[in-house]
């Protein structure tokens, strides 16, 4: 018999045969077709719609990504070597004054959406207060220091954008504490294991968490600022204008608009910046929406906490953001 009619015998015979995808041979197509329509591309960017496309895109990918790489580092080292009893210790006994000061440990330690929710998925499960666990989970990733510095860069000579994202995304986060402290059932909220980086030694959890949350951030970095251009390259500007121009609607388009494209918080308020056909309140709206309600979120929330706790958190957080932005806005900007 030879080697291959032994290994004809050896196949299993479970397994269906197939395609085998050639690599090589993919990546020699893909350049071949690149080759073959280089002439149709070199007009397509040319065009001066498409060169105004590509300016928005890369000046937001390329002035968000290192604050959300940083953010991503910070927010790794918090959920792997900061243990869960620290914020019991430090925390009130009452409920009620556990709520703002979680809110504000927000402000102190860094963490984007995607490290807030497992975090603060562990402080329920190590006896932190369900309420004070709701109000870090929405401030965290909405208030702390890269973000903050991320939205300075991104409005220069607009410090009240900082203060304002700051007071509306505190106030919201405690509002929500406070509900669930006083609406809350404990059944609605049922953490569950988070996997993700708990094996092997520490070190091996923060690069596993690192990669993980850089590649799965900056997809959405990306959308964002594809979507961002596109609005900006695309959409006529009478469109827009007529948008921006009725204050209600503007607050609500761009809160929405936060919900779908579930940017990164490190790198939203670049984003916003570059939507200047709306009134600053309306940018407040999207920069506190954001990092509060957006798809992914609903997504790790259903995940971590549970179906029901997502689909009565998200709406009612949603309205809290909106209503806490358009109050702040009309105060401070």
């Amino acid at each position: 018999m030879t080697v291959t009619e032994e290994s004809r015998c050896r196949r299993d015979p479970d397994e269906k045969p197939g395609w085998n995808v050639d690599p090589v041979l993919v990546l020699t197509l893909v350049l071949l077709a690149g080759f073959l329509a280089q002439g149709p591309l070199r007009r397509l960017l040319s065009a001066p719609v498409m060169q105004g496309w590509m300016t928005v895109f890369v000046a937001v990918v390329v002035q968000a990504l290192p604050f959300l790489v940083l953010g991503v580092l910070l927010s790794a080292g918090l959920a792997v070597f900061v243990p869960p009893a620290f914020f019991t210790r430090v925390l009130p006994n009452r409920p009620a004054l556990a709520v703002p000061v979680a809110g504000l440990a927000g402000a102190v330690l860094p963490g984007c959406e995607c490290a807030s929710v497992p975090v603060a998925g562990a402080l329920v499960r190590g006896g932190v207060t369900p309420s004070a666990a709701v109000a870090f989970l929405l401030s965290a990733p909405a208030i702390n220091p890269v973000v903050l510095t991320a939205t300075a860069v991104a409005f220069p000579g607009q410090p009240r954008m900082v203060v304002a994202r700051f007071v509306a995304s505190l106030a919201a986060s405690c509002v929500m504490g406070w509900l669930w402290q006083r609406l809350g059932r404990p059944d609605w909220l049922r953490p569950r294991p988070h996997g993700h980086g708990e094996s092997g030694t520490r070190g091996e959890a923060f690069w596993g968490s690192v990669r993980h949350d850089v590649l799965h951030a900056a997809g959405f970095l990306v959308g964002g600022a594809m979507a961002a251009a596109t609005l900006k390259a695309v959409v006529p500007a009478s469109r827009l204008h007529a948008a921006a121009a009725h204050p209600v609607v503007a607050v609500l388009a761009l809160a929405a608009l936060a919900v779908l494209l579930s940017i990164c918080s490190e790198a939203d308020a670049f984003v916003a910046s570059s939507l200047t056909q709306f009134s600053p309140t309306a940018r407040l709206a999207f920069l506190v929406v954001g990092p509060m309600v957006d798809l992914k979120l609903f997504g790790m929330q259903a995940a971590t906490f549970g179906r029901g706790f997502a689909l009565r958190f998200a709406p009612v957080t949603f309205a809290v953001a909106v209503v806490a932005a358009a109050l702040t806005g009309a105060v401070l900007l």
